[in-house]
């Protein structure tokens, strides 16, 4: 068996996921509050390559076989935040994510504070989920009840009407974050979310992803050129392996 060949096959596997992640990346870099995908990688022996001439299994003089192995994460570095003069954009400085209600009942978590009123005066995010008060309950706007002020420290007044305040929670381990769609995070491994004592909230403004495009674009380059180089060492060995076959006939 030439091991290379099965190295050379798993490093193209890694590489796709890679490019899955890049491709990710660059797709979201522009949505509100998004979280870049990261990739590391790492060897992971897999047995070993018998140097006896009997090929007798478990030789002292075996050589472990290699294979890369690809870890996937999330960066929850904080995105720059810029202005934007709505009133109901809201921008977290420092930890935390704004609590949400999905419209099957469950929760999730996002950076992004991009908030609208739906046509019942409810206070939702950018995808349609509910956002919710420190109570746990939506927030809803009077109708003509005047301009909206967050503090901030969340609470959100209509005019002199106190409305209530934003939840914002954060959680002891930010890798335990599944990410679902619209850039937000559901907890899992029973993780439960920790109140932010006193939140920094900016009114007007937004933070955007911590996604750098031109990064991204370096990476696909170097992805490409790794790809090309274990095609040509499979189409070497395989070459080669053919030649074998018919040297022997």
């Amino acid at each position: 068996m030439n091991i290379g060949l099965y190295q050379s096959a798993s490093s193209l596997s890694a590489l796709e996921r890679w490019q899955d992640s890049v491709a990710q990346n660059i797709a979201s870099s522009q949505l509100t509050g998004y979280r870049k995908r990261t990739v590391n990688f790492s060897a992971e022996a897999a047995g070993e390559i018998q140097t006896d001439p009997k090929g007798r299994v478990g030789h002292e003089g075996g050589q472990p076989s290699i294979f890369p192995k690809i870890n996937t994460g999330i960066n929850f570095v904080t995105g720059d935040t810029q202005p934007t003069r709505r009133e109901l954009d809201v921008a977290i400085q420092g930890e935390g994510f704004f609590a949400m209600q999905l419209p099957d009942g469950s929760r999730a978590y996002t950076r992004n504070g991009e908030f609208h009123v739906n046509p019942d005066r409810t206070l939702v995010s950018s995808t349609g989920a509910e956002i919710l008060s420190d109570s746990g309950s939506p927030i809803t706007l009077v109708p003509g009840g005047g301009e909206v002020t967050i503090n901030q420290d969340g609470t959100l007044f209509q005019g002199s009407t106190s409305l209530g305040k934003l939840s914002v929670q954060k959680f002891a381990d930010n890798s335990q974050l599944a990410p679902v769609a619209g850039g937000a995070f559901i907890p899992t491994g029973g993780m439960t979310p920790i109140p932010v004592d006193k939140p920094q909230l900016l009114q007007g403004y937004l933070e955007g992803s911590n996604v750098t495009p031109l990064r991204e674009m370096v990476d696909l380059v170097l992805i490409s050129r790794a790809y090309e180089a274990n095609q040509k060492m499979i189409t070497t060995v395989d070459e080669q392996m053919q030649k074998t076959l018919d040297a022997l006939g």
